[in-house]
């Protein structure tokens, strides 16, 4: 991963730059041009509307060059955050190595968080959107956004960055997959990272899990298949609670690494729907040639009559729920194209409702 830089080296050779629409290339002294009823350069071109089924380029950027934040916002509208896509499509590849929606790529399932912060990203409570992750390039970084949900979209944003970055060849391009399984199956591992082949870092997962049952959902365990491994994988985790860093089952809490940003239920007693998330910043996950990471679906459905650890492992059960991710890792490029996105009416079935008020 490209390093920050440090706050006092003033002999970096690096050009900082931003896009907006207030200044749609980047281009120096080429900011802030249109007029408002202000004047010229008085806020003229803040926001734009974006309609259903509209296809736009945020930015397309000549590298070498790092993408160091991103930020945005919209209403708080579930439907237009898991039915909005961003793609980035890095050095020139036809297909994108990012494809996710709105919502998830800013670190949040479901299209509903408060207001929260990790290492990768940061909301506000009125939804202002930021990812922190670095995002190294060589040639070209294009980024679009694409409107797939049924209503119109206001969109801010702004894509802070630098130019003159000396990366190698095989430096890792951030790459995000979106996947989501209504209702999952039985006895079959939930895909975070389906086989994918090259040199890898695992980054981590935004997950998203509304039960479909009241019972207990998340004995499952995270399990992460390295290079050679085959019937058994090497990384193997102890459940699902356990995985996002929580126990006793998903806590309101959203920490640097690991955590919970929202959960729909206050009342812990109740199986809701829940957006978790874990980073292996400190704990990397790595693999020379390939990686698979999934997490089982168990659930424990206690009797009351539990007097041993016999007695618990005869509670667990094989179930089924509603599972999504969005899943970041890093990949040099040229990569495999991503697995396909669940389509707008796939995404956007059966979000939880609003909170009663």
């Amino acid at each position: 991963m490209t390093s920050p830089l440090q706050p006092y080296d003033l002999g970096v050779k690096l050009v900082t730059r931003s896009i907006s629409f207030e200044n749609p290339t980047g281009a120096p002294g080429a900011g802030g041009q249109a007029a408002s009823p202000l004047g010229p350069g008085r806020k003229g071109s803040a926001v734009r509307h974006v309609h259903p089924g509209e296809t736009i380029e945020l930015a397309n950027i000549a590298g070498p060059g790092t993408i160091r934040h991103i930020w945005a916002t919209t209403h708080a509208q579930p439907e237009m955050l898991r039915g909005c896509l961003v793609r980035i499509f890095w050095d020139d590849q036809s297909h994108p190595s990012v494809e996710a929606p709105l919502g998830d790529f800013f670190g949040f399932a479901h299209g509903r968080t408060g207001a929260f912060q990790s290492c990768a990203h940061s909301v506000g409570g009125a939804l202002g959107m930021n990812i922190w992750l670095p995002m190294p390039f060589l040639r070209r970084a294009r980024i679009e956004l694409c409107n797939e949900a049924p209503l119109r979209l206001p969109f801010f944003y702004q894509v802070d960055y630098t130019l003159g970055d000396a990366h190698a060849d095989d430096v890792g391009r951030l790459h995000v997959l979106f996947r989501r399984e209504n209702p999952t199956t039985i006895g079959r591992d939930f895909d975070l990272l389906p086989l994918r082949r090259g040199r890898i870092r695992f980054l981590g997962s935004v997950i998203g899990v509304r039960p479909l049952d009241p019972r207990w959902w998340g004995e499952g365990e995270m399990k992460a298949w390295i290079d050679g491994d085959d019937r058994h994988a090497t990384i193997v985790g102890t459940g699902t609670e356990d995985y996002v860093g929580l126990s006793w089952g998903i806590q309101a809490n959203a920490f640097l690494y690991h955590g919970a940003n929202w959960r729909e239920h206050d009342d812990a007693t109740k199986t809701g729907a829940v957006s978790i998330y874990r980073w292996h910043m400190a704990d990397p996950l790595l693999c020379e040639r390939q990686m698979r990471v999934s997490i089982q679906q168990i659930g424990h459905s206690p009797t009351g009559n539990a007097r041993s650890i016999a007695d618990y492992m005869a509670e667990l059960y094989e179930r089924q729920d509603d599972w999504s991710c969005a899943t970041f890792w890093y990949q040099a490029t040229p990569s495999d194209p991503l697995p396909a996105i669940p389509d707008a009416a796939q995404r956007l079935r059966d979000l939880p409702p609003a909170p009663a008020t």
